[in-house]
């Protein structure tokens, strides 16, 4: 590589700029400048393009044969956040934040707490919250995805503390799942290694985060689908490992059936005896499905840099298939454990007890050693690191994204709004992987008690979060209703609206207090200031920001006729028209007439496509 590209392409990676002072959407391909092309291009129109201050434009060179009509393609630059992500990247990004770790392995715990009928019903009551405010967030990010579309909807909608409030509360749940999913390689990989030096994988996985995080957002789309696709192999291998074997495709040829289920019994006693016993096994059980069942987040935080027909197709379709797809694979993975492991099973009992790194607590893993099966839990193991590896890249970048997103809004200093010529903004990237240093606390002795501790804080950040969204949908509902919008014309509109929004938020209100329940156990033996602090001290955290900037910045609560979309939604319409006038879209659409194979739709349902 020349000296002159080098310097170009750090040049376009690694240093920030201020955005243009319009907000025009953009249109992302990649395209390579120099000085002779922009020189030519001054004299042709009088604009220099590298002119930072204002409007630059450039024309894609990668495009042959651009026509010179309108859909030619002179593309608006500025340095903001760009959309190139492809709808099978958006949907493999919705599971691939979604599912970590904790499906597979910590899953376990719940298992022997409450036994597997417990497991299973609070994993299917637990989707249906989560299902309502995965309706209230797809209408609501359909109607206008922009940056941070759930979060910039309760400053429209609300008020602007709220938004501020909000942000800060996601921007902490996404931050703090980094140095988990990060203790969490390290733990996996001690089940081969128990001597090798943490420190090295900290450092490698920081930098890998930050090598991805820094490319352009496709190619971080890229990484993330083929990253999320080892997810997608293991859950249904899992699934396809359960069903041959419990009907004796196994080394002991033992047909056993649904055995586990009844030793000792579906629902097992849980710190007491009898049905309390057997309630308090569910509710543990329900509380775990608090933390690993998650929804609508991740579609939602890559809302302001999908590429295509945003409104009308891309979201529409990601929303409801992840959703289906993430439930599929929590319900089924929540039966399949209760199948093959028994809650009452020794080495689960002595796994747990001991903290077993890895795989090494998996009830898949435990069910294939107890039927002799080599090979298998390495590969299991294998493809949990890739598992933890993807959620933590994933937890990367929306944790980057939030801080953006209230930058752009005003909420936060204005320098993290610049971004490189590739579209990445490279002050939130470093801001949000110093969270990742945070993993150092889980590498010591006490790493399973830090490791409750940031369970704890994320699940009630979680369930704020999506309380304010279900609260928020109800404001945006009567905001439309004021405005005349009719919802049958809306893109994606919900069901039974607003009562399923005000029935998910009176769950997620409700559990927010029912999760630390053991802190109101009368035996002391349960309490601990540590539990308490990280079960409600964010809440008045959150309360204290929420005022403070009200008092600081004098804001009120906007009234419905004060509500305005005009701004964000002039963004979005004037990128569909460009993007439709353009050649990237008959490109994009050109294959669209070919027939395709039965395997063709069958590989689109399993990972999705890019129409």
């Amino acid at each position: 590589m020349s000296k002159s590209k080098l310097k170009n392409f750090l040049y376009d990676h690694l240093v920030p700029l201020p955005p243009a002072k319009s907000t025009t959407a953009v249109l992302t391909t990649t395209v390579e400048q120099d000085e002779k092309e922009n020189s030519q291009y001054v004299v042709a129109t009088g604009i220099d393009r590298y002119d930072k201050g204002d409007y630059q434009f450039r024309i894609d060179t990668e495009v042959d044969n651009v026509a010179s009509d309108s859909s030619s393609t002179l593309i608006p630059s500025v340095y903001t956040t760009r959309r190139n992500l492809k709808n099978r990247h958006v949907q493999l990004i919705g599971i691939g934040g979604t599912i970590g770790t904790a499906l597979f392995v910590s899953i376990g715990t719940s298992l022997y707490e409450g036994g597997p009928l417990s497991l299973l019903l609070s994993f299917a009551i637990w989707c249906i919250p989560v299902f309502f405010v995965t309706l209230c967030t797809a209408e609501m990010v359909c109607f206008l995805p922009t940056t941070s579309p759930f979060i910039t909807l309760t400053g429209i909608l609300c008020d602007e503390a709220l938004e501020f409030m909000q942000g800060f509360n996601f921007w902490v749940l996404q931050g703090a799942l980094i140095p988990f999913e990060i203790s969490g390689v390290h733990t996996i990989i001690e089940y081969w290694n128990s001597t090798h030096n943490p420190g090295i994988e900290l450092g490698i996985q920081l930098g890998l985060y930050f090598i991805i995080s820094m490319s352009a957002v496709s190619y971080y789309g890229e990484t993330e689908f083929w990253l999320s696709i080892g997810k997608v192999i293991l859950a249904a291998g899992l699934m396809l490992f359960t069903f041959f074997t419990m009907v004796g495709a196994n080394p002991h040829r033992d047909a056993y059936g649904f055995r586990n289920w009844n030793e000792p019994s579906p629902m097992v006693e849980y710190l007491t005896t009898g049905n309390l016993g057997r309630f308090q096994g569910f509710l543990a059980c329900l509380i775990q499905a608090s933390f690993t069942i998650a929804g609508p987040d991740y579609v939602a935080s890559v809302a302001g840099e999908i590429k295509g027909e945003v409104r009308k197709k891309n979201l529409p379709k990601a929303f409801k298939q992840v959703f289906f797809r993430l439930t599929f694979m929590f319900i089924g993975g929540a039966l399949c454990v209760g199948i093959v492991c028994s809650s009452r099973d020794s080495q689960l009992i002595s796994a747990i007890s001991e903290s077993r790194p890895g795989a090494g607590s998996s009830p898949y893993v435990i069910a294939m050693k107890n039927l002799d099966i080599p090979v298998l839990p390495d590969i299991v193991n294998a493809l949990l690191v890739l598992s933890a590896f993807s959620a933590g890249n994933s937890y990367t970048y929306c944790t980057s994204r939030t801080l953006y997103g209230l930058a752009k809004n005003g909420k936060t200093p204005k320098f993290l709004t610049h971004c490189t010529k590739n579209g990445v903004p490279m002050y939130c990237v470093l801001i949000s992987l110093c969270w990742g240093l945070l993993s150092l606390l889980e590498l010591g002795t006490n790493s399973s008690i830090v490791l409750d501790w940031i369970i704890n804080l994320v699940t009630q950040c979680q369930l704020l979060n999506y309380f304010l969204i279900c609260s928020t949908y109800c404001f945006f509902y009567k905001a439309l209703k004021y405005k005349g919008i009719d919802r049958k014309d809306l893109y994606f509109r919900a069901w039974y609206q607003p009562y399923l929004a005000i029935l998910g938020a009176i769950c997620f209100f409700s559990m927010i207090f029912i999760n630390p329940y053991l802190l109101y156990y009368p035996s002391k033996e349960y309490w601990s200031l540590e539990t308490f602090l990280f079960s409600f001290l964010l809440l008045f955290v959150d309360a204290a920001l929420y005022i403070g900037y009200k008092i600081i910045f004098r804001t009120k609560w906007r009234k419905v006729s004060e509500v305005n979309f005009d701004k964000y939604l002039k963004e979005i319409e004037d990128y569909e028209e460009a993007y439709l006038n353009s050649e990237e879209y008959h490109i994009d659409n050109k294959d669209k007439k070919q027939a395709r194979y039965w395997y063709h739709r069958f590989l689109n349902l399993i990972v999705g496509d890019d129409d």
